[in-house]
Formats: C-alpha cells, structure tokens, sequence
C-alpha cells in the first residue's frame, strides 16, 4: 500500500504538470476520423507510396509504450484491443506539444493528429502534428503488457485485465455475437422476445436454491428467479405461441468452473410441437451460432477438437450402456429394474437412482456435442410423461465439453398431473431435498385455460460462450463474476494524503 501511495503522489505531480502546460487533465470530447482497428484493417496492406498523398488522421487511445530518443520518440496507443505506433517529433509538433509528450506515463489516454506513414522498420505510423491529453492514469499499469496473470485480479479488475490481455475484449465480443446470432435466428422464426419479472413471490421452473429479499411496502417475501419458465408458459396459455427471453436467473448455489450464482439464460417456447421438434431446432441454432461466432461448427476448446456439425443423440438408458466403464455391465433391462438400480446408487427414488447412474457414468466423457432424451419422472417435474412408459418424460439436454449447456421438454399441459407433480415434490422437499419443486397454484390455474401443446428450452449462454471461445471458466466469459469482498482498499485516502 506504501508503494500504491507514493505512486499516486507522483501521479498527481504529473497532473500539475500537465495543467501548467495549458491541457486538462482529464479532458473533454475528442473527435477521431478512425479508430486504431479502423486504420489497421484499412491501411496495413499498403506501401509506403500508397500512403502518399498524406492521409490525415485523428486517433484516441491509452499509452501502451513510450520510447523517447533525445528529439523525437514513439509510443503505441492501444483501443480495442488492438495498437498502432505514433512519432512525435519536436520540430513536428508545438513546444508544449512536446513537453507534454515528455510527460506521459503508461496508460494515460491521450488523441493525436497526423498523417500515416511508415518507419524505416516498415511499421504502419502516425506522424503526431498535434497531441491532446484525454486522461490521466493514477495508478501503474501491469509491468508486462502482454497479460495480468493473477487470476484473482483478472477477475475482480476486469478493467485492468482488458487493458493488459486485449484477448479478454475479443471474448466478451464473441459473447455478444452468440447473444445476436440466437436473437437473430428467433426472430426470423417468428419468436417474440418479452420480459418477465425477476422478483417473484413463488420461484420455481428449475431445481435450485433461490436468493430471498423483502419487499417493505408490501410486507411479502420475494425470489430472485431461478427460471422464467412459469411465466413464459403463461404467455402461451394467453396466445403468444412463440416466445423467448434471454434472461438473468439466480441460483444460491456454489461457485465453480461450470457456475455462477448469477448467470445468463435463453428460454424459448413454441407451442404445437415437442422435445423431439426442439431437438431439431436445437442442432439449427447451435450449428449456426458456432458458424457466425467461431467461424466453423468445429471449435477447439482447451485442446479438443469439438464438432457442432455432427451432434450425437442418446436415451439417457443408452448413454449409459455407451459410457458404462467398470464391472456388472448393464443392459437395457438392468436400467429399468429397482434392485439392479439400488445397488449402484442410494439415491431415494428409481428415477433418481438412474439418473444418479448416469451423472456418475456419463456426464464426463460428453465431450462432443450431445442430445441426451428420456429423462425420469422424478427429476422432471414440469415435462410430459411418454405415452408409452409413464415412468420417463419426454426430456432432453445439451452436453457439450462434458457441461449441460441446454435443457428442454415437451410440457406437461394436463393441469391435473401437473398437481400431483407438485404434490410429488412436495413431499421430495419434506425428505429433505432444498431444490424440490415448490406449489405454484397460479400457475395450475393458468392450465386450467388450457395450454396448446408445447416445446420449451433453455440454454446456459455463459457455458455456450465457454465453449465458443476456448474459456476454462465460466468467469473468464462473465464481467464480473461473484467473488469474496475485498479488504479495505484505501484509495481514497491515498489521494487525500497525496494532495496534502
């Protein structure tokens, strides 16, 4: 902290500086012609010939480098991740131009005016006529541009991590595109995007802990939602028969690679088809999405070559006969019987109990994209029941990188069954279990309008975006992930103290 101190009191030295040559410290509105990505795309492939006439520019960006030689010197202005060179020279610019060139730190935001050319070196170059302070840095920037590596700091700092890795921007823009590609896609098929409340008096649509707060006006308890999917599929009872929200859910739930107590989901329903018309849907979306914001349906994620071009489908019975590693091999018949399923799990219930099995068997080895379906009542409770073996819903998910990155089913619609779910989770709560499903008599009531038959879906965009840009972690995808407080920073005093 001593150092932070007296780094900020030279900094603040530094400002003085700059005010007593004429410039603001931290500046006004500055109009550029380019950006630096702009000239480096536009410019980079021309010759020094091809840059005469002069093409004037006018560019913003923070300090990179600095490389001072007696009357003349160079520095680097990094914006969007990307740098372009700049040359002052003294006979080039106004004095106190110079002077203020003499004066900069790493990190400093500053606009320069010129025109391009190129070094001896070859280096495509902005020839400084005119420098304008933007805003000073206080504190140093991370000694080796090319990367912060703390994690802690990476994650807590986001904005010092984009400014020492400009990989981690190119990251959130890959984030962005997944969003606009999946908006895209259905929008063109028809779907509505809406909102619906993140507060709500009864959380349900998933199996998880919620985030509780008070309203005081109201004197009632409220939920930060875990799922939207209670409220969409209202919206379809009421008409709209296409609909989606890319959402903020919250789950009070532990922190890992794969999770994040707040994160970001689509959910999408459309009524008149089932799990196996969004299973086809699903294979459009992904193999797009992966097309527009990694250039292929392959992607390489940490080493392994994943294909969305070639998505595998599995029952969750088959998924395990296929992944099954160790003695007492199942069959088909083994997976539907009680005493076989009991002794390789002491899960409560038979569906629990396989798909206990198959998280322990499977889950790791599916790499490569793949549609899991045919779920167990008992882990389902918002699905449709398959005609012919009531015992399994009609239910998929999306395994890709060994992760979950969708979830979907055909809705259970019959509002009679849908009771005895509740009920069934009800008692699942009483045993003991804190995500079991909780009574949603509204929501019963809004079945009994009558609900087409309908497909739902939802899909993880933080894990989707892990794998679509070859992250390791969930937080290397979100700003600014959850994390520990901080102790006392003391920054405010460190100025204080400075200025005195």
């Amino acid at each position: 902290m001593a150092l932070e101190h007296e780094l900020i009191r030279q900094r603040l030295h530094r400002v003085r500086e700059v005010q007593a040559l004429g410039f603001q410290p931290y500046g006004h509105r500055f109009d550029f012609t380019h950006t630096v990505p702009q000239l480096l795309a536009g410019y980079s492939p021309k010759s020094a010939e091809e840059l005469e006439p002069r093409v004037s520019v006018r560019i913003a960006g923070r300090v990179q480098t600095i490389r001072r030689m007696g009357k003349a010197g160079f520095a680097h202005l990094q914006q969007s991740g990307e740098r372009l060179q700049v040359y002052v020279k003294k006979d080039a610019v106004s004095e106190n131009d110079y002077a203020l060139y003499q004066a900069l730190d790493l990190g400093d935001i500053i606009g320069v005016e010129g025109y391009l050319f190129r070094t001896r070196t070859g280096e495509l170059t902005v020839h400084v006529e005119k420098l304008f302070f933007l805003a000073k840095t206080l504190l140093g920037m991370p000694e080796k541009w090319h990367g912060l590596e703390d994690i802690e700091t990476r994650y807590r700092q986001r904005y010092l991590d984009m400014i020492a890795n400009p990989e981690v921007q190119r990251v959130f823009a890959s984030r962005a595109r997944v969003i606009a590609s999946l908006r895209r896609q259905l929008d063109e098929r028809g779907f509505l995007e809406v909102e619906t409340p993140m507060m709500q008096p009864i959380y349900g649509g998933a199996a998880a802990r919620p985030f509780v707060t008070h309203h005081n006006t109201l004197d009632i308890d409220l939920y930060l939602r875990i799922a939207p999917e209670l409220y969409l599929k209202r919206l379809i009872v009421g008409g709209l028969e296409r609909v989606y929200e890319i959402n903020r859910n919250f789950r009070n739930e532990g922190v890992s690679s794969q999770h994040n107590p707040e994160f970001t989901m689509l959910e999408f329903y459309q009524a008149y088809t089932d799990y196996r018309g969004l299973m086809d849907l699903s294979v459009e979306l992904l193999q797009q999405t992966a097309g527009e914001v990694a250039g292929s349906t392959k992607v390489d994620y940490q080493g392994v070559i994943i294909d969305f071009g070639d998505i595998r489908r599995f029952t969750m019975r088959e998924a395990i006969l296929e992944f099954w590693n160790g003695p007492d091999k199942p069959s088909l018949d083994n997976l539907r019987d009680f005493e076989w399923l009991a002794r390789h799990s002491s899960a409560p219930s038979k569906g629990e109990k396989l798909a206990d099995i198959f998280e322990r068997t499977c889950e790791a080895h599916l790499v490569q994209p793949t549609i899991v379906f045919d779920y167990p009542v008992e882990t389902s409770p918002l699905s449709k029941n398959k005609p012919d073996e009531p015992e399994m819903v009609e239910r998929f998910e999306i395994y890709a990188a060994g992760m979950e990155i969708g979830n979907a089913y055909t809705e259970l619609n019959d509002p009679q069954e849908q009771r005895r779910r509740f009920e069934m989770q009800l008692a699942m709560a009483e045993r003991g279990n804190v995500e079991a499903h909780r009574m949603d008599e509204d929501y019963l009531r809004a079945l009994c309008y009558g609900m087409p038959p309908t497909g739902g879906e939802g899909i993880g965009i933080d894990r989707l975006a892990m794998v679509l840009t070859n992250s390791r972690s969930i937080r290397d995808v979100i700003l600014f992930p959850l994390l520990r407080p901080e102790g006392e920073l003391g920054i405010a005093r460190a100025m204080q103290s400075a200025e005195l």
